[in-house]
């Protein structure tokens, strides 16, 4: 009798399976790479969301406290106020103590000649625009839009306020921001 000849078992992967499996590796690494040192599409997501924070945050808090409550929009940042002025009196803090701090913050969320760090407040990036729908004076040099006791959004006349639409944008990225003319809802 003979005995069955056994063969051992090879294991492991041909060279032309490793060479395929690291050329496509470096595509995607390169690919990767670009997106990752493109910081443009990171600050305007970031600050579109911080925008949106805000009008949120200040529609809740109007809600809340049962009074107006501010949003100062005028094109360099986003901030929350207990008054139209936005004084030094009448600026809300930040729930989490302080702001983001960012370099564009520091720049545009002054108080008093100086930078105001617990103040609801977050200023645009350099590499981000943002620009409204139509021109009004609720966006821009001045700007600010309140909510009511309900919620509701005003012009700065104390006018309903029509739907907003702002555009963030930065490279080829750009989101557009609504705020719905009857309920204040903020959203992409």
């Amino acid at each position: 009798m003979s005995s069955p000849s056994f063969r051992p078992l090879q294991a492991g992967f041909t060279i032309v399976e490793l060479v395929t499996v690291i050329i496509v590796m470096g595509i995607l690494g390169a690919v990767a790479v670009g997106r990752f040192h493109d910081n443009t599409t990171f600050d305007n997501r970031a600050y579109a969301d911080q925008a949106k924070t805000i009008i949120r945050y200040a529609q809740k808090l109007a809600i809340a406290q049962n009074r107006n409550i501010f949003v100062q929009s005028n094109g360099n940042s986003f901030a929350v106020c207990s008054g139209a002025a936005c004084g030094g009196s009448e600026v809300i803090a930040t729930p989490a103590g302080t702001n983001s701090g960012s370099s564009a913050t520091k720049t545009y969320c002054q108080q008093a000649g100086g930078y105001a760090a617990l103040w609801m407040c977050e200023g645009r990036p350099s590499t981000v625009t943002v620009s409204s729908n139509t021109s009004r004076p609720e966006f821009g040099s001045g700007g600010y839009f309140f909510f009511d006791a309900m919620g509701r959004p005003y012009n700065r006349d104390g006018t309903d306020m029509a739907s907003m639409v702002l555009t963030f944008a930065s490279g080829g990225n750009s989101l557009r921001l609504t705020i719905e003319a009857e309920t204040g809802y903020a959203h992409y």
